[in-house]
């Protein structure tokens, strides 16, 4: 909390004047909170118990990676498919190309890292609970028709 104070401090807007993201991070916080008291927030991966399921997910000789709206809508897509709470997107175009975006989601988020350019995006998929990660894979394929996907899998927490 403090740091979050400081940056805020830093930042020139104080604490007495709330910003949106601020508001919504409260929002985010009463989520957690709600979220805590489910028995179903840990997830089982072939048995083991964990935190969540990251998949990194490497995406090759794809296409429409500067499409801000596809991006969104894509993210939406996936959210969707995993059966995950979305709570905010937030996404950034750079000059002269590629976007960075973010879903944060009540079980996590996926976040986007796109090089046009190279036809390359970067994306984590992160989630807890019954969510499932894995339904974001073939949406992510279709919407970028991408040549080549890699996922890699890392279990969080793995044992908890």
């Amino acid at each position: 909390m403090a740091l979050r104070q400081n940056a805020l401090l830093r930042s020139g807007r104080g604490l007495a004047s709330p910003t949106t993201a601020r508001k919504k991070i409260a929002h985010v916080a009463v989520v957690e909170t709600c979220r805590e008291s489910r028995e179903d927030h840990f997830a089982i991966r072939n048995g083991v118990r964990c935190a969540g399921v990251h998949l990194i997910v490497d995406l090759h000789g794809a296409k429409g990676l500067d499409d801000i709206d596809l991006i969104e809508a894509t993210l939406r897509r996936c959210v969707e498919a995993a059966n995950a709470t979305l709570l905010h997107i937030h996404q950034h175009r750079f000059q002269p190309n590629g976007v960075s975006g973010v879903a944060v989601l009540a079980e996590s988020h996926i976040s986007i890292h796109t090089w046009p350019e190279a036809g390359y995006a970067a994306l984590d998929v992160f989630m807890c609970g019954k969510a499932n990660p894995d339904a974001c894979v073939p949406v992510l394929r279709e919407a970028f028709r991408a040549k080549k996907v890699a996922v890699g899998e890392h279990l969080r927490g793995k044992g908890l």
